[in-house]
């Protein structure tokens, strides 16, 4: 059986997710942000599915997802990698919000606000560049060869720009100021999707 064609569209305005919204469609929020970031600013009724988390159980939650499904990050990088991995696994009508989470914030759209946190990719920008001011600073006044740490900072986004990865993101994750006491778990984020054919979980308040 050959495998259905991707959809010639593969991002949505905050719009069109509020119009879906509004109709009562079917469709499942998977905010695929790390856990700190989620609990900072949320759309009302999605789910957090950690992109870590979602590249380890691909094909098991490609499997639970229904027809229509939205990806949601800060800016759409990490939906994109969430869209692209999900395809591969089969599931084809994903999507993802362009402007993300406070995009559609903007928009006027129902979020959840919590405590505030930087967000992780400016997290990495600031860590970056701070990197980068310091072996700078630190080739002109210590020794040339701290210059070799801007360099490195510059392949490393170099890198991280034609994979479509983040290292850096990754280790900032794990960090403690980016933990909370409701980390997603397979049993808590993956398995909260009914196998196809079960009856589907209750909407959610939040």
């Amino acid at each position: 059986m050959s495998t259905p064609a991707a959809p010639a569209v593969t991002s949505i305005d905050p719009q069109t997710l509020l119009d879906w919204i509004d109709q009562h469609q079917d469709v499942a929020v998977i905010d695929v942000r790390s856990a700190a970031e989620f609990e900072t600013l949320h759309i009302s009724g999605s789910y957090n599915v950690p992109l870590p988390l979602l590249s380890e159980h691909t094909d098991e939650l490609a499997r639970r997802l229904g027809n229509r499904v939205v990806l949601v990050c800060q800016s759409g990088v990490r939906a994109e990698q969430a869209r692209q991995r999900l395809g591969g696994a089969g599931l084809v009508s994903a999507y993802v919000l362009a402007g993300g989470a406070p995009g559609f914030a903007a928009a006027g759209g129902n979020v959840v606000r919590g405590r505030e946190r930087w967000d992780l990719e400016r997290q990495v920008r600031m860590v970056a560049g701070s990197l980068v001011v310091a072996g700078l600073a630190g080739g002109r006044f210590l020794s040339p060869k701290l210059r070799l740490l801007a360099g490195a900072i510059g392949t490393g986004l170099t890198f991280s720009a034609a994979t479509n990865t983040c290292a850096m993101g990754k280790a900032l994750a794990a960090m403690p100021w980016n933990k909370t006491g409701q980390e997603p778990t397979r049993e808590s984020a993956i398995l909260q999707f009914p196998a196809r054919g079960e009856a589907a979980p209750e909407s959610r308040a939040s």
